[in-house]
């Protein structure tokens, strides 16, 4: 006769209730662990990005004069890559002389339907109005008439953020900074990214050596790349921002194509490179603040994801100097306050802010069809 209620729990159905209640103690323990994991995990990509409180304060100080934003939900996010020498990593690129450059700064604009982006590359050489500026030590520049980069040396960032928007009449929203290392780290994060050269490179000072063809770039290798300037093809800074530009398409599609974005085995590196050597307003210091502002970026398609640099011409006085070429640069700037459509192609030449009869997704009808601006997209084969 088989076991009643009142049998012994040594039995075998006793046998299996325990194991039951072990199996879900220990699914309970497990998922404990693991959220105890992600939530450490959150807290040490949370603290890895620094708030720029100062840049902060000194915004807010002049906020009166600050351009006012046009169109909701559309945001624009300056990009500065800083040639900071401090801390282990940066040092080894050169002596740390307590200032910082802005090596390339680009202007990010993010449609308000989420639905294009537009990346515009302003040049280190263009001649600018520089307002007066808080320095460091807490003493001010007088406002003068200089190469751009000389905002970010003389001001930090809210310097260049006020400059840019003195230049473009375009209110900007956020900001960030990121140094040497943490552009390489992001490279490696995602395993390299692959370029093509028409000649091999043998920079030394950027110690770069690599063959002509398809080149897979490590982070070291390709922040030579990005940086090098006098070894590589003419030269010139155009050129610089242009192998830039490529580059950077190139990474988003690596992103896009590698499904970093859906496998979190991928993602947290990318996250841990991208948050680290991180400096930005104290809205987007923390992964709230980034989860808001890229969530609809996972959308937009590559080919609309575009590059360009603003339109400029060698400055008279000096020609290793830019100057705006003043109704293009305003056509393109008057395009980004608005929130209109704006196109690139890489044969557009001398045809640059002329209309070439298209649209694109912006959020509103556009009366008049959209200029077109030399460029590229992340939807550019590199070796193509």
């Amino acid at each position: 006769m088989g076991p009643g209620r009142g049998a012994s729990p040594t039995g075998a159905g006793g046998v299996r209730r325990r194991w039951i209640r072990y199996g879900a103690v220990g699914a309970g323990l497990g998922l404990l662990a693991a959220a105890g994991g992600g939530w450490a995990l959150y807290e040490k990509l949370d603290g890895n990005i620094t708030a720029d409180e100062a840049a902060a304060a000194e915004l807010a100080r002049y906020e009166k004069e600050r351009p006012t934003a046009l169109v909701k939900d559309a945001q624009n996010v300056l990009l500065i890559g800083s040639d900071s020498r401090s801390g282990e990593e940066n040092r080894k690129y050169g002596r740390d002389f307590g200032t910082e450059r802005s090596d390339t700064v680009i202007l990010l604009h993010l449609a308000a339907n989420r639905r294009s982006a537009t990346a515009v590359s302003i040049p280190r050489d263009l001649m600018v109005d520089v307002p007066g500026c808080r320095r460091r030590d807490g003493s001010r520049t007088e406002p003068v008439f200089a190469m751009f980069n000389y905002a970010f040396q003389a001001g930090g960032s809210a310097c260049t953020i006020r400059t840019v928007e003195k230049l473009t009449d375009i209110r900007i929203d956020h900001h960030m900074v990121v140094d040497f290392n943490g552009f390489k780290d992001m490279v490696d994060a995602v395993d390299g990214v692959v370029v093509c050269l028409k000649e091999p490179i043998d920079d030394r000072a950027a110690k770069l050596r690599l063959p002509a063809g398809k080149v897979k770039l490590n982070g070291e290798q390709a922040l030579g790349y990005v940086r090098a300037r006098k070894s590589i093809g003419d030269g010139s800074d155009t050129e610089r921002m242009e192998r830039q530009q490529r580059f950077l398409g190139a990474l988003v599609s690596k992103v896009r194509s590698n499904d970093v974005l859906l496998n979190p085995v991928k993602l947290y590196p990318v996250l841990d490179a991208a948050t680290s050597s991180l400096t930005t307003d104290p809205a987007l210091a923390n992964l709230r603040g980034l989860y808001d502002l890229v969530r609809g970026l996972r959308n937009i398609p590559t080919e609309r994801v575009q590059f360009l640099t603003v339109p400029r011409e060698s400055y008279p006085y000096n020609p290793n100097r830019d100057q705006l070429v003043e109704a293009e640069a305003e056509k393109l700037f008057e395009r980004l306050r608005r929130d209109a459509p704006v196109e690139v192609s890489d044969n557009s030449g001398d045809q640059e802010g002329k209309s070439d009869g298209k649209h694109n997704d912006g959020p509103s009808p556009s009366t008049s069809p959209a200029p077109t601006f030399r460029g590229n997209t992340a939807a550019e084969d590199p070796c193509g």
